[in-house]
């Protein structure tokens, strides 16, 4: 069979860099998991009972990856942009209805993230019981550090923080997640077959807020690593 040809050439593979390797990592899927830290819930309006309750997720299209360091447009159609600061998980390995005590076959690694939202738009579609696209789905609004290669480990603590323009924002531990690593990984492979390259935005603590043409974000997990990321003018 002839390989194909196109209309126009396709948009090259997202891929991030890897810590000490010089191949990149292409990245497949980009899922997130929403409201997983109770103060951050609390803060949204929405308290979360584990009890009774299950994680929830939204996606993003992997065109809006952007590495850490780069410099964004501050995005048209809001006056309430954000940062919500998370720790991401690498998927490394294929897996279908995982159980929580295998879940750490899946992991390849780890690296800061960062979910930049239209806080605006995602609240009003939200009220309304709409979808939360034209909030979340936004160019250059998916930020991710290098991966760090911790094959099958799973992460249970470590300090979290986002300073913006110098100024302390938030401030957490991954400890606090509601729902765990394993937890996470053992609930979303009962709906996706996950595949190597998925990334998972484990859920953002308490402190989010707006930012501005002219800030500098700046994230740290213990552990993991730093991330920055640049406000640029409106387009």
């Amino acid at each position: 069979m002839s390989n194909p040809t196109y209309l126009w050439t396709p948009p090259p593979v997202p891929s991030l860099p890897v810590q000490g390797r010089v191949e990149r990592l292409p990245v497949n899927r980009l899922f997130f998991v929403g409201r997983n830290y109770h103060a951050h819930a609390i803060e949204m309006g929405r308290p979360v009972d584990k009890a009774s309750e299950r994680p929830f997720y939204f996606t993003k299209s992997a065109s809006t990856l952007v590495e850490s360091g780069a410099t964004v447009a501050y995005p048209p159609g809001t006056a309430d942009y954000q940062h919500e600061m998370e720790l991401v998980v690498a998927i490394g390995a294929p897996g279908f209805r995982v159980s929580a005590g295998d879940a750490h076959a899946l992991v390849y690694g780890y690296a800061c993230g960062l979910d930049m939202t239209r806080r605006d738009l995602q609240l009003a579609a939200r009220d309304k019981g709409r979808p939360w696209d034209l909030g979340k789905d936004v160019e250059q609004s998916s930020v991710v550090s290098a991966i760090v290669p911790m094959p099958g480990r799973v992460l249970d603590t470590g300090a979290l923080s986002l300073d913006v323009s110098g100024q302390p924002r938030q401030r957490s531990d991954i400890a606090r997640l509601i729902w765990n690593i394993r937890e996470l990984i053992a609930d979303l492979s009962g709906f996706y077959h996950l595949q190597p390259g998925d990334l998972i935005f484990t859920g953002t603590p308490e402190g989010v807020g707006p930012v501005r043409p002219g800030d500098r974000l700046d994230g740290r997990i213990e552990g993991v690593g730093d991330i920055t990321l640049h406000i640029g003018n409106a387009e």
